[in-house]
């Protein structure tokens, strides 16, 4: 055995800086974005907030066209109006999110903090499950902690299932799988080892350190506090730089992924991302402008750099070329968060007008497949995103819902049913109030047939309680 060199050709996908940044960027809320910007702007001397009452000015070179674009899209350009009725221009908002001239009712913008329970639930129902996996998803989804890691062990979750016949652990462990899937990605695992793997797994294949990655945390993840680059170098038979890129990989990763979802469980403040409002009788749709909309290249700076010093010149163009790419990536998130909120304005212009009842099923996949994007990014895009409708300020998750067939050969969203049981509900005979097995059956006779157990869980989650607690006799 003797030291060697030896060169080889191949190819990894490696995810670039940039593209590390615009996925971030995207995944992120009005408020953290805001946050994100304020902390960029204090750090890179290259970007300066525009003054309200200044006029944009313009890169002096080719390389800023994006810039601009990003500058004139914030200013507010507004294209024709579809024939379908949905504006597809991008306006802009007030002078900030928040701000006291966006035209929003601050009472709008109070929302529930969702769980962690709710947002895998919500990801469940839209998941194309058999009614038998979605019964074992949801017992799963019961037993997940906080953190994001499954407490129970099978035998326990085949107990809690019970009633609706014998389960085995091979199609628990099945139905885990997917939950493990959604996001965030690792959630539902037994252990640190299994959290680590899935989130790995999901990574392309192609990734620079994926695979030494997911060595060591199958072989070393118990010895890893005690051994460096170096000795996991030694331990794997590799270069201690790729032992290096495969533990930077690995510190990336999230050990406890529950913990980005909830919080404490109240009402909040929440500024909205984009805007749906009709107007002449036609629905537009709009990104609200906030702190960014007056984001831009610092001119003094940025000329500075012909006069400076190699090594000033060199720092300078560093930093010009990080905030490029920062106002690139927050007009790349711009226009894929309004792409999403015009497919999802058409499609569910029946809610925008008459309400929850007017609901229609709708997944992340249809929506993916119409603006020509993956499932992934339409979940980034929505993921903490609001939206000021009429209807007060809803999360965007709330235009998607899960469907059921109808004996009409349509189908009525999840939506739609639990309000005609909540109407049911209103008219009952205080005296007399209706079962869940009877609530079935007007549903049933209305031509949406559902099960009981389906009915029990729409009626626990609007908090209306059991018949038995309904009762009134005076």
């Amino acid at each position: 055995m003797k030291p060697r060199l030896q060169t080889s050709l191949g190819q990894h996908l490696v995810l670039t800086p940039q593209l590390r940044q615009a996925l971030h960027l995207l995944q992120l809320s009005a408020l953290e974005l805001e946050a994100e910007i304020a902390a960029a702007v204090e750090s890179n001397p290259l970007l300066e907030w525009q003054g309200e009452d200044d006029t944009a000015v313009r890169a002096s070179d080719g390389n800023a066209a994006a810039t601009e674009d990003a500058e004139r899209a914030s200013d507010g350009a507004a294209p024709d109006v579809w024939e379908s009725g949905i504006d597809d221009g991008w306006y802009g908002g007030g002078s900030g999110s928040g701000g006291e001239d966006d035209g929003f009712d601050p009472a709008d913008r109070i929302v529930h903090t969702e769980s962690l329970r709710e947002h895998l639930t919500w990801q469940l129902n839209l998941s194309h499950l058999s009614p038998r996996d979605r019964l074992i998803g949801e017992a799963l989804i019961d037993a997940i902690d906080d953190d994001g890691y499954l407490r129970a062990s099978f035998d326990d979750i085949a107990e809690a299932l019970r009633d609706d016949g014998p389960w085995g652990h091979d199609e628990i462990l099945a139905v885990l799988r997917r939950i493990q899937l959604l996001d965030p990605v690792g959630v539902g695992a037994r252990d640190l080892r299994e959290c680590l793997e899935v989130q790995l797994h999901a990574l392309p294949d192609d990734l620079a350190g994926r695979a030494l990655a997911r060595r060591i945390v199958d072989e070393f993840i118990e010895a890893l506090p005690r051994l460096g680059a170096e000795g996991l170098a030694g331990a794997l038979g590799c270069a201690p730089c790729d032992a290096a890129i495969a533990l930077q990989l690995l510190r990336s990763l999230d050990p406890r992924p529950g913990a980005q979802i909830g919080g404490v469980d109240s009402d909040t403040y929440v500024a909205p991302d984009c805007a749906i409002e009709r107007r002449n009788g036609v629905w537009k749709v709009r990104l609200v402008g906030g702190p960014h909309s007056r984001l831009t290249i610092h001119r003094g700076y940025e000329r500075m750099i012909r006069h400076a010093s190699d090594s000033d010149a060199g720092y300078l163009r560093g930093r010009l070329q990080e905030a490029r790419w920062l106002l690139r990536n927050v007009q790349a998130r711009g226009e894929t968060l309004l792409k999403v909120a015009r497919c999802l304005a058409r499609q569910q212009s029946g809610f925008l007008e008459f309400g929850p009842q007017a609901l229609r099923p709708l997944t992340l996949r249809e929506v993916a497949a119409e603006i020509g994007m993956h499932e992934s990014t339409v979940s980034r895009a929505i993921a903490r995103k609001y939206v000021h409708t009429p209807r007060g300020t809803l999360p965007l998750r709330s235009f998607f819902a899960s469907g059921v067939d109808t004996d009409t050969g349509g189908q009525a969203s999840s939506t739609a049913i639990q309000q005609m049981i909540r109407r049911l509900v209103d008219a009952e005979d205080p005296r007399k109030p209706l079962s869940d097995a009877r609530l079935a059956d007007e549903l049933k006779t209305a031509g949406v047939p559902v099960a009981r157990r389906t009915v029990a869980k729409y009626r626990e989650a609007m908090n209306i309680p059991s018949s038995h607690e309904r009762v009134r006799l005076g």
